[in-house]
């Protein structure tokens, strides 16, 4: 009788803990996640009775919280309608948050730490004190240039202040509106997004920061920084081939145009003068002679395999970490299975500039409250030294002469000493070649790294190599940035 007791006790204990344990679970533990999941209604309701913070360029707004007449008090606007909407992100009443409207959601909600005295003195003077102002470091003009010169073109652009970091342009195309994704009406917005979904040219890619492409020959200079740090000087001689074959293979890799590479010393090439005129065949080579992780190494120290330190969301561009010696000859030359972002080679340009020195990009320099005063500032982050000083001088000297004598003429510009990297990159069986151009210059107290990718060469379909297509896309956007002539 006790036994059947003391059983019947245990079912009810076990039942009262299960009783008990629920609430907890709901309550206690998950009551964070449940809290901050977009799709509770509670959450919805309370957030949208806050006018959430501007986002400003150069004092414009181009995201803002504007009152309506619905039991959602306020409703998310962006002024400029796409321009911006690869930085900014959306506000969705379905969809949620993305980019800077979801990594800086706590300031733009005024309940961010930094924020607690202000909150603190509207509670005691019954203020109802909209949320903060994010101020981006992204520059109008450098911004209108980036996606004027896109076009219609499908591929990206990134610039940054190479001394800073700051993200001066970032664009892509195609690119989406984010209005569309805004408003209070479900059905509209669930309308939107599936076409935006379903469109096969994925206008929701951020291509400049998330999309990932083999670089072509721009991976040249991290090639050639990785000889330069083995003892190669820019004048050590290479052999100029018309045909390379790895070892272990018997497929030769050859030069854009078939034949040996343009150079004053017949069968040999200078480092210097094979970047210049871009000679895959003594790059090729000199992979295989430095060697897998030596190459590996040099690229991981510019960013690869490790994610870029980046404000927003960005792709992690890759190199395989063992690679055979056919695989090291067609990685030299930034083909195989590299894979690289826009922005990920303007911050490989924006090192090489920088005197080696690697800056994380960033695009909110501040948060202001709105009674003007600075809440947060985030100030240039620097990564470290990541090459030498002396091997980034001769890289900027040898990237000049590929624009005053080489490959990327057409990203010259009157009265400014430019560097830069063209690069063509084979990607799938039967389509054109991505064009690429990466590039610095600075004037006064103005710098800037540039990375463009054209996708499948644009409307130069096969025609196209970086010179001719990438190239002046960027010189524009560095002309509008510093202010130079056309």
């Amino acid at each position: 009788m006790n036994r059947q007791i003391r059983r019947v006790a245990f079912v009810v204990l076990c039942a009262f803990v299960a009783l008990l344990a629920a609430p907890f679970y709901w309550q206690v533990v998950a009551a964070d996640r449940l809290t901050n999941d977009p799709r509770n209604a509670r959450t919805l309701i309370k957030e949208y009775s806050i006018q959430r913070g501007k986002m400003v360029v150069s004092g414009e707004p181009v995201a803002e919280s504007v009152a309506t007449n619905d039991k959602l008090e306020y409703k998310r606007v962006y002024p400029q309608g796409p321009r911006y909407g690869m930085v900014t992100g959306f506000y969705s009443l379905v969809f949620g948050r993305t980019l800077a409207e979801e990594r800086f959601n706590s300031f733009l909600l005024g309940q961010a730490p930094e924020q607690f005295a202000q909150n603190l003195s509207d509670l005691l003077t019954a203020n109802d004190t909209p949320g903060g102002t994010l101020t981006l470091t992204l520059d109008p003009a450098a911004q209108e240039a980036a996606e004027r010169e896109l076009g219609r073109s499908k591929g990206a652009v990134a610039a940054i202040d190479f001394r800073t970091g700051n993200v001066v342009a970032i664009t892509t195309f195609p690119r989406y509106d984010p209005n569309d994704l805004s408003g209070h009406d479900p059905e509209k917005i669930r309308t939107a997004w599936k076409q935006l979904n379903e469109d096969p040219d994925a206008p929701l890619l951020n291509r400049a920061a998330g999309g990932l492409y083999p670089p072509g020959s721009t991976f040249k200079v991290v090639t050639a920084a990785a000889a330069l740090e083995s003892g190669v000087t820019p004048d050590s001689q290479l052999d100029n081939r018309a045909a390379y074959v790895p070892p272990q293979t018997t497929r030769p890799i050859r030069n854009f145009g078939g034949g040996s590479c343009r150079s004053p010393n017949g069968d040999k090439i200078t480092l210097s003068q094979a970047l210049t005129v871009s000679c895959n065949t003594a790059f090729a080579e000199l992979g295989v002679r430095l060697g897998d992780d030596k190459l590996v190494n040099e690229a991981e120290k510019f960013g690869l395999n490790a994610g870029l330190e980046y404000q927003l969301p960005a792709a992690v561009s890759l190199i395989p970490r063992e690679l055979d010696p056919p695989a090291t000859a067609q990685s030299a030359i930034g083909q195989r299975d590299v894979r690289v972002s826009p922005l990920q080679m303007a911050s490989i340009a924006a090192t090489i500039a920088n005197d080696g020195k690697r800056m994380a990009p960033h695009v909110v320099s501040q948060v202001v409250a709105n009674d003007g005063k600075v809440v947060k500032t985030f100030r240039p982050d620097s990564l470290g030294q990541v090459i030498p000083g002396s091997v980034a001088t001769d890289l900027q000297q040898m990237m000049i002469s590929v624009v005053e004598s080489g490959t990327a003429r057409g990203g010259a510009i009157e009265g400014l000493q430019v560097g830069g990297k063209t690069g063509t990159a084979q990607n799938a069986p039967g389509k054109a070649p991505h064009a690429w151009f990466i590039c610095f210059t600075s004037r006064g107290d103005k710098a800037i790294a540039v990375a463009v990718v054209i996708e499948n060469g644009g409307n130069a379909g096969d025609e196209a190599t970086g010179g001719r297509v990438a190239a002046p896309v960027a010189r524009a956007v560095i002309q509008a940035y510093l202010g130079s002539g056309q």
